[in-house]
């Protein structure tokens, strides 16, 4: 399912436009990434819960002349299956 998709079955389920659908889900991806952005937790209960993660520095080697090459560290968004998506998926 990609992005389209997504706004048709939101439009269908909600009984709105498409139009509407597609500035709702925008609006759910921006608040939920200004969220992580700032540093903070969002979770939706029975669904899941985003957050950030660190990953360290580290060295790294290049796959076409094996040189070694340092890897900065960086932030990483993190997704978590709340039990009732898990449920759903294997129900």
């Amino acid at each position: 399912m990609n992005k389209a998709d997504l706004v048709s079955k939101v439009a269908e389920l909600a009984g709105c436009t498409k139009a509407d659908a597609d500035k709702v889900t925008d609006a759910v991806f921006a608040a939920i990434t200004s969220a992580l952005k700032a540093g903070d937790e969002v979770r939706l209960v029975g669904f899941g819960s985003f957050s950030v993660t660190n990953r360290a520095a580290k060295d790294g080697r290049n796959p076409r002349t094996g040189a070694t090459i340092k890897i900065a560290a960086s932030k990483a968004p993190k997704f978590s299956a709340g039990k009732a998506l898990k449920d759903a998926v294997n129900g």
